[in-house]
């Protein structure tokens, strides 16, 4: 066994070594200068930053959280008495687990809410209802339930989204005082 491992390990550094051989590369085609190199590799793609000072403003590296986005903690505000099967922020989706009512347990409800924008208005969510009616453990059915529940489901989102909203603006509301404010 540690001869395997010695040969292993041994064929793995001479294979470090050897792709190193001939790597060099032209002193000409980089700047001398370190931040114009490290700008140059950034928009080639071939580095990043942890502390970006302007070269990927509004890039992939800037990201918001889930708390700042009023859609979100809508939704999750909405549907908070259900439990969470999936919430994933970045893919825009969260998905409830079967929720049953404590009187009839034999009919569930699940919901899936799909995020298509960020922006509060009618069509930034794509909301689908799912019933299941079980006669038996064995023999469930299930249906995508009627659009009622979806457009109240949206309405009761959008209405508090909205006013989410509105308090995110008024604590980032700064009246003009005649000088310049830097964040």
């Amino acid at each position: 066994m540690h001869k395997i491992l010695n040969k292993f390990l041994f064929l793995l550094s001479l294979l470090c070594l050897l792709s190193a051989c001939g790597m060099g590369a032209d002193a000409r085609q980089f700047p001398p200068e370190a931040e114009k190199r490290v700008k140059k590799n950034i928009e080639e793609g071939r580095g990043f930053r942890f502390f970006d000072e302007g070269l990927n403003k509004g890039g992939s590296g800037n990201f918001d959280f889930a708390s700042s986005n009023s859609l979100w903690r809508a939704s999750l505000d909405t549907i908070d008495f259900m439990p969470l099967a999936s919430a994933n922020y970045s893919g825009g989706i969260i998905i409830t687990d079967w929720y049953s009512s404590d009187t009839n347990t034999a009919e569930s409800i699940k919901i899936s809410i799909r995020f298509l924008t960020n922006e509060v208005r009618s069509n930034a969510l794509d909301i689908k209802v799912f019933y299941k009616q079980c006669a038996s453990n064995d023999n469930c059915k299930v249906i995508e339930k009627s659009p009622n529940i979806k457009k109240e489901l949206t309405k009761k989102i959008l209405a508090k989204a909205a006013v989410y909203e509105a308090q995110t603006k008024d604590k980032k509301f700064k009246p003009y005082t005649g000088k310049v404010i830097s964040d």
